[in-house]
């Protein structure tokens, strides 16, 4: 009972110091450097503290009598977490204090991040791992896959709740092609991995491009991390009961050479119009998305023909009610 009493003084007069906290956080280019000023009540309990799950690399202790706790550690370490948000990369993780065992939720926690600017050639890992679906055409190599929710890596389930938002990759690897685009030119799903003139199918992409879920929810196109990726962030619906698969027909473009038929165009409601992914300056060429869009230029047409088009199927997905997210998960393959 004394041990607990005093455990419990221990853990009030740190409270008081996290209230306050004397925290410095400095991001490097691939690592950061946190130093935690503690009083003299804590200092024998400092390897109590985490940054995620590592200890501290350093304890000094002041004449004071208090301490700094030194936090020195590369990204790739103490579990961080990496997300992508637009043009930001950014490193999150924590820093707690845990007075019981290893399985004992952390007492306190203070939150530790570093923002940085997206590297414009940045690269998800996912790209090299062949996941997804990848298949060759006319000496390219395809890809299509479900992202997780930090649009870090493939996800790793199929079963998705209503309304959740499906981070839709496609790739083309260029090799040693010139630069390319790639569009998503039109996509449907469909409750078949084939698609049959009897097929019941939703449009979800057409009029070369025109994403028309973008009206009706919350679903656009992400930015860029390179002209041979898009990503569709599309808000998941339910098409009927049982499976879902995504059809998409992917063209490969110059991307000096956006027209009409070639583009990657959402509805923004904020400010009621079609925008441009890839140059805001030829928002233009998404006002046939309300019409039908052709191509007006001679040029346009002679480039048609040396397009590259290539058909891909994403599936089954499992779109169930919220009520029902605890359902058996499925794994992607």
């Amino acid at each position: 009972m004394v041990t607990h009493l005093y455990l419990g003084v221990i853990l009030a007069v740190f409270a008081t110091s996290v209230a306050n906290a004397d925290i410095t956080v400095d991001c490097a280019i691939d690592s950061v450097k946190v130093t935690w000023r503690i009083s003299a009540e804590l200092v024998p309990y400092a390897a109590r503290l985490f940054l995620g799950s590592c200890m501290p690399s350093q304890l000094k202790v002041l004449p004071s009598g208090e301490g700094e706790a030194y936090f020195n550690y590369m990204f790739t370490a103490c579990k961080f977490k990496r997300l992508v948000k637009g043009n930001k990369l950014i490193y999150r993780n924590k820093m707690s204090y845990r007075p019981g065992m290893k399985q004992t939720p952390a007492a306190l926690m203070y939150p530790v991040e570093c923002v940085y600017k997206r590297p414009l050639e940045w690269i998800p890992p996912f790209l090299n791992q062949g996941a997804g679906v990848s298949e060759g055409c006319g000496g390219l190599v395809f890809h299509m896959a479900l992202l997780n929710e930090q649009l870090t890596g493939i996800a790793q389930t199929n079963v998705i709740p209503l309304g959740s938002f499906m981070p839709i990759w496609a790739a083309v690897e260029q090799k040693s092609h010139q630069p390319l685009l790639l569009l998503m030119e039109e996509c449907v799903a469909a409750t078949t991995p084939e698609l049959y003139p009897s097929s019941h199918v939703y449009p979800i992409i057409s009029n070369k491009g025109c994403l028309l879920e973008s009206m009706k929810g919350g679903s656009m196109f992400l930015p860029r991390y390179h002209s041979s990726a898009i990503t569709l962030y599309l808000q998941s619906f339910k098409l009927s009961v049982g499976e879902m698969y995504i059809h998409c027909k992917l063209v490969v473009w110059d991307p000096e050479g956006l027209d009409e038929t070639k583009k990657a165009c959402h509805y923004v409601k904020e400010n009621e119009r079609w925008e441009l992914l890839d140059d805001p300056f030829q928002n233009s060429l998404c006002s046939c998305c309300d019409s039908t869009c052709t191509s007006r230029s001679k040029r346009g047409v002679e480039q048609e023909s040396h397009s590259l088009s290539h058909y891909s199927v994403l599936g089954p997905l499992i779109i169930v009610e919220q009520s029902d997210s605890d359902a058996k998960t499925q794994f992607l393959g």
